[in-house]
């Protein structure tokens, strides 16, 4: 199934060749930019701000899909729309106006989505489904790369397809988090429509060639 779209995480890249790692993604078959922003309270990590975000935002020719993994994400939503985001994902966990935060996200010209870890049930976005554009479902604990995969996603993958059709919603399922050769095609089968990809992509051999890989799923 072509349609997958591929969002290499380039918190996996060399940051010593970022312009590289960057190019390399801008001439792989590759959808999209996966962008983490940690800040070291929401998740136990702290990953890179807005002067790493510009500078890859001024070398890729793909969009920024940016992941935010913060506490109070509403004071940053302008920013990071200034500093190259074409989709912005916050979690449901670090919002309490959830609401706000979406059309706040829709206001500054962003595809808004929402973040869920892997305990947040899915029954919790049906307040929000038909407002979001995507949801991004954590199949790893967030924070590092490199986790195990955690084999429930499959179920909650076809439980939110299940609620987006239920409710006639244009929202599209990004896995993040352990996708590889053999997670990649299940979670396909059960309805995903955007694999993260950050070890399997820049710890293979040849990277361009690993992205095609998970595109010709």
């Amino acid at each position: 199934m072509a349609n997958v779209l591929i969002a290499p995480s380039v918190l996996s890249a060399d940051f010593g060749n970022l312009e590289r790692d960057v190019k390399m993604i801008n001439s792989s078959k590759a959808d999209w930019f996966h962008i983490d922003i940690m800040d070291g309270v929401f998740v136990p990590n702290i990953s890179f701000g807005f002067p790493v975000m510009q500078a890859i935002n001024k070398h890729a020719s793909k969009p920024l899909d940016v992941h935010l993994m913060i506490v109070n994400p509403e004071k940053y939503i302008q920013t990071f729309k200034d500093s190259g985001a074409a989709n912005i994902s916050v979690h449901y966990e670090a919002c309490t106006h959830l609401h706000r935060t979406i059309y706040q996200i829709k206001d500054v010209g962003c595809k808004a989505g929402i973040a869920i870890n892997p305990h947040t049930p899915i029954h919790l976005l049906k307040d929000v489904i038909k407002d979001i554009d995507l949801v991004c479902m954590m199949s790893v604990n967030p924070g590092f790369g490199g986790q195990k995969f955690i084999e429930h996603t499959y179920q909650k993958v076809r439980d939110l397809k299940q609620l987006i059709q239920e409710n006639n919603a244009e929202v599209l399922i990004e896995i993040d988090g352990g996708v590889n050769e053999v997670t990649g095609p299940k979670l396909i089968a059960a309805g995903a429509d955007v694999l993260v990809a950050g070890n399997f992509v820049f710890s293979s051999k040849d990277p361009v060639a690993t992205i095609e890989q998970l595109k010709n799923i």
